[in-house]
């Protein structure tokens, strides 16, 4: 065999060499930089559509909260101002009962009785229609927090979505 066909074959089976070390380097288990940008971009993406979904539920709850909240107000404003009929009508039934039977009758004494109770069912009312008024306004900042959260999180899962777009071209 001559010299310029053993450096040939020497050449080409070196270079041989070269392609399958190069394809087994490829295929090691070492990830690239932009391999694990891209597995952490997607990872982020996962945990930002939970905290979406986690946040939403959230938010759904507190409006159900402040539905029934607004619910809970309008029937105690009802009672109230029912009630406050009752005390205006007792109030006439005792001026009545007063003028025709004197102050101290049996008929005025019930009357006033009658006017006392309705006092305390107004008043308790209008503590209720108070304590409503309170619980509304806290579950109302809830639902607003609540859907912050959800704006952030929707950011948040769009700039993981980019990184990840951005990350895929760069390969």
């Amino acid at each position: 065999m001559n010299a310029q066909s053993l450096l040939r074959r020497s050449a080409l089976v070196l270079g041989f060499a070269g392609l399958i070390a190069g394809g087994a380097c490829a295929q090691s288990s070492d990830p690239t930089p932009q391999q694990q940008d891209i597995h952490s971009d997607k990872k982020d993406i996962r945990q930002d559509k939970q905290d979406l979904a986690k946040d939403r539920a959230d938010r759904n709850a507190d409006q159900r909260d402040v539905n029934q909240d607004r619910r809970d107000l309008n029937k105690d404003r009802v009672d109230r101002n029912q009630d406050q009929r009752d005390i205006n009508k007792d109030k006439s039934n005792l001026q009545k009962a007063d003028a025709k039977y004197g102050a101290n009758s049996a008929q005025a004494q019930a009357d006033r009785k009658d006017l006392h109770a309705d006092r305390v069912d107004r008043n308790k009312d209008q503590r209720d229609i108070n304590k409503d008024k309170s619980n509304l306004t806290a579950d109302r900042k809830d639902r607003n927090q609540d859907q912050r959260d959800i704006n952030k999180d929707k950011r948040d899962l769009h700039k993981d979505r980019k990184d990840l777009r951005k990350d895929r071209k760069g390969k």
